[in-house]
């Protein structure tokens, strides 16, 4: 028996047989055009066409977040400046299949070098082009393997389309030698409570179709070749995990009776009702971004109002806490700050944008302080990006000018944790975003496999920030939350308590598990994991210290 790590994603484990996604498209030839440039051309758009319409059909049938990946996706085969280039690059005599294939690697290498955000796009672009290009030739795309029987399926990495799409009754773990807890394979692995393990460094050298595997999400490991014991009793782990999670849904409390309101992340007023039946107990995480990103020009009050109101009425007389629009360069907007940055993740940004383009702010707190005023939720309204006490009074002060009650600030800049006395003296409430706090915290890229090692919210250096935050909220009298994803690990869930957090939100799929380990520790017992896990040298030492 031998071992693979990476990072998990959720806490399930599976035991099963490996199956390996095919390799994608070899690159296309330079033979010259085999028919007259203009029928070539519409050739390639109607291929553009099949394929976005591929898409959104996928996209309908998937829902979630899945739909909003896909939906993303069918808008990079539809793009026109993609297809200007493609029609470029023919005119210029490439034959349609290289022309397409080179249109989207300069798009996918621009998507790079933007980093963040925009960079998170470039796997997606990837498989675009290797779905254009095979309905160019005529030949299946690259996607999951049939099968038969239930399987681990192991990937360099997985596009939206099939990680969307995955026949949940077959497939029981993914396993990808690429990405970090925060790619799409991640997001969409977790939304469908799926075990994952992400960033396995030599995993398709190391793994061959057929072999027996055990995949457990929690230890982000992966055992190849396991005995037949080890496999039964990893079967019956599963299956005990998931008879737990269909338990009836409570409020999130620790054994003693501390309670630990479990909120959901959401992006779309469309999943609140999702939310609501797997027991969220409100909105910790509201992106409304979804208003912003496929826009030529910034929504209208009206048009913002509608949406917030659409969302808050989902959960009358509970907490529901949106974030102000977090874009900029990472995530250019015409309308806000398209400009080229050498390093998009430490430029004009988050709060930083939004300060730059007032107007674009006052417009969406005006819309939640009319929604706030048309609905029973209790709302929250935060600015993504805070660094210090000046950013923070400037929020605060311009949300209680429009009319809000409730104004906090997102921990995502190791700075605000630092000073997060003098925040907290300004804001009513912070959210930590564990995400961008580790990032930046260790100085690597959320998106990039070559430093996924250093994206873990388990390292101490994290977690101290953490407990920074947490000592000064009980100081003051004042909640911290997280929202970063974090939260949806039920083992760091305890710690983070234990640290003084006072909620977890998370992906809606998540709760089950997260309110079933509140249930077996004290607040105690959780602050006596959190001393020991802060206490460690490593990320690996502080989940095996918070176990032991």
């Amino acid at each position: 028996m031998s071992a693979l790590s990476g990072v998990g994603v959720g806490r399930g484990i599976a035991a099963a047989k490996v199956l390996r996604m095919p390799e994608p498209l070899a690159p296309p030839g330079d033979a010259p055009l085999s028919a007259p440039v203009e029928e070539e051309q519409a050739r390639v758009q109607a291929a553009l066409g099949d394929v976005a319409a591929e898409l959104l059909a996928r996209a309908a049938s998937a829902g979630g977040e899945a739909q909003q990946v896909l939906e993303a996706a069918a808008l990079m085969a539809q793009d026109p400046a993609i297809l200007d280039d493609v029609r470029a690059r023919m005119d210029a005599g490439a034959n349609a299949e290289r022309a397409t294939w080179d249109a989207y690697g300069g798009f996918r290498d621009l998507l790079l070098s933007m980093g963040g955000y925009m960079a998170e796009r470039a796997t997606d672009l990837d498989d675009v082009a290797q779905r254009v290009v095979a309905r160019l030739r005529g030949v299946p795309a690259p996607g999951v393997p049939a099968s038969e029987e239930p399987f681990i399926l192991v990937a360099r990495d997985l596009a939206p389309a099939d990680t969307a799409t995955l026949d949940l009754e077959k497939t029981l773990a993914l396993v990808t030698q690429d990405g970090g807890p925060t790619s799409h394979t991640a997001i969409l692995a977790r939304s469908k409570s799926l075990p994952a393990v992400v960033g396995v460094t030599g995993l398709l050298d190391a793994v061959r179709d057929g072999q027996r595997a055990i995949v457990d999400a929690r230890t982000g490991s992966i055992e190849l070749d396991p005995s037949d014991d080890a496999i039964a009793a990893a079967r019956a782990e599963r299956e005990e995990r998931l008879a737990a999670a269909s338990a009836p849904i409570t409020d999130g409390a620790l054994a003693d009776g501390t309670k630990v309101p479990l909120l959901a992340n959401l992006g779309s007023p469309k999943e609140a009702a999702n939310a609501v039946a797997l027991g969220a107990e409100g909105v910790g995480l509201f992106r409304t971004e979804f208003l912003f990103l496929d826009a030529a020009s910034a929504p209208t009050v009206e048009q913002q109002t509608a949406a917030y109101t659409e969302l808050l009425q989902a959960f009358p007389g509970k907490k529901v806490v949106v974030r102000a629009l977090d874009a900029g360069a990472d995530k250019p907007l015409a309308f806000l700050n398209d400009a080229h940055e050498e390093n998009p993740a430490l430029g004009l940004r988050g709060i930083r944008a939004l300060r730059a383009s007032e107007q674009i702010l006052r417009d969406q707190l005006t819309a939640l302080a009319h929604a706030q005023g048309a609905t029973e939720a209790e709302l929250w309204v935060m600015a993504p990006m805070i660094a210090d006490v000046e950013e923070t009074e400037y929020f605060v002060a311009l949300g209680r000018e429009l009319g809000l009650r409730t104004v906090g600030a997102m921990a995502e800049v190791p700075s605000i944790a630092v000073l997060a006395d003098q925040v907290l003296e300004a804001a009513d409430f912070v959210s930590i975003g564990t995400n961008d706090l580790t990032q930046y915290t260790m100085a690597a890229d959320r998106q990039l496999g070559s430093v996924s090692s250093f994206q873990d919210p388990w390292h101490p250096a994290v977690l101290r920030l953490v407990k920074l935050l947490g000592e000064a909220g009980a100081a003051s009298g004042k909640p911290v939350g997280v929202c970063g994803e974090a939260a949806a690990d039920p083992a760091l869930a305890v710690v983070l308590v234990g640290l003084g957090v006072t909620s977890l939100s998370m992906s809606p799929s998540a709760l089950a598990d997260v309110r079933a380990e509140l249930l077996t520790v004290t607040l105690e017992e959780a602050r006596a994991r959190a001393a020991r896990a802060i206490a460690a040298r490593s990320a690996a030492e502080a989940r095996e210290r918070a176990a032991g």
